[in-house]
């Protein structure tokens, strides 16, 4: 029998799974994004960043959480601690899809979706370059570890990082703020849920599903428009509907008013 081969995104993945046991909600949104389309284009030609509709629905869900404080912050030996600020994560592919690193980005509900796709892109040229020591050291470990304990590594390093917000193992304080957002879309995946990751301790898992033609409703009649569907993952200990409410209203309204996320010179 050949030796199996693993890298450090399986290693981690079968170090942290577990069965099912936390409650959690699913939800997903339909939307409309022909306004959002016209203004991701209308802002890379303006400020010459690579905006995507990523950069944008992160913009999105950030405002949305300072909306909803109840989502902000982290549950530690059983009490709700609010963040003081809004971070969130983001998935980014590195080692042609090989392997995935989060990326941090801070105070996000305060930039626009141009803010956003410069710092992600920066964040993850570094990443992806060898230049970000953190992930360099996280990913030392996490290659070098038999899995059993690589498992209660991990399970140590989100108590500490996230619980006691302490840095560990190459790993900030709070190192993936209050969401992890990742784009399937561009693997050519219409529609999908995150699976909780324990070690992350976040309430909002989010997923981007590919931009394609479907049929809405405009003004009673039905017409083909570019549009996505988005998926949430929910702890079912920070929120329920009202909450749920709460932020797909304020993605809804992103959408239905981009230049809300950020007036653009020249609109």
């Amino acid at each position: 029998m050949g030796k199996p081969m693993m890298g450090t995104r399986r290693r981690i993945t079968i170090a942290s799974w577990k069965p099912p046991h936390e409650g959690v909600i699913h939800g997903t949104l339909t939307l409309d994004a022909t306004k959002v389309l016209d203004y991701i284009e209308r802002a890379r030609d303006l400020t010459g960043e690579r905006v995507t509709i990523t950069s944008f629905i992160g913009a999105c869900v950030g405002r949305a959480l300072a909306l909803e404080p109840t989502l902000n912050g982290r549950i530690h030996m059983g009490k709700y601690y609010p963040y003081d600020d809004v971070s969130l994560s983001f998935l980014v592919q590195i080692d042609g899809g090989k392997q995935l690193a989060q990326v941090r980005v801070k105070d996000i509900d305060q930039m626009t979706p141009a803010d956003v796709a410069k710092e992600l892109q920066a964040k993850a040229s570094s990443v992806r370059s060898g230049e970000d020591e953190s992930f360099k050291k996280s990913a030392d470990i996490a290659s070098k570890l038999p899995t059993p304990l690589l498992r209660r590594v991990l399970s140590l390093t989100g108590f500490v990082t996230t619980g006691l917000g302490l840095p560990m193992a190459g790993q900030p304080a709070f190192p993936f703020g209050a969401a992890v957002i990742t784009s399937v879309g561009m693997l050519g995946v219409d529609e999908a849920y995150v699976p909780p990751t324990p070690f992350c301790r976040v309430p909002l898992y989010v997923a981007i599903g590919a931009i394609r033609d479907m049929v809405f409703a405009i003004d009673g009649k039905p017409e083909v428009r570019k549009g996505l569907s988005i998926t949430a993952t929910l702890d079912h200990r920070y929120v329920d509907g009202f909450q749920a409410a709460t932020v797909a209203r304020s993605i809804r309204e992103s959408f239905d008013d981009p230049d809300s996320l950020g007036p653009l010179k020249g609109s």
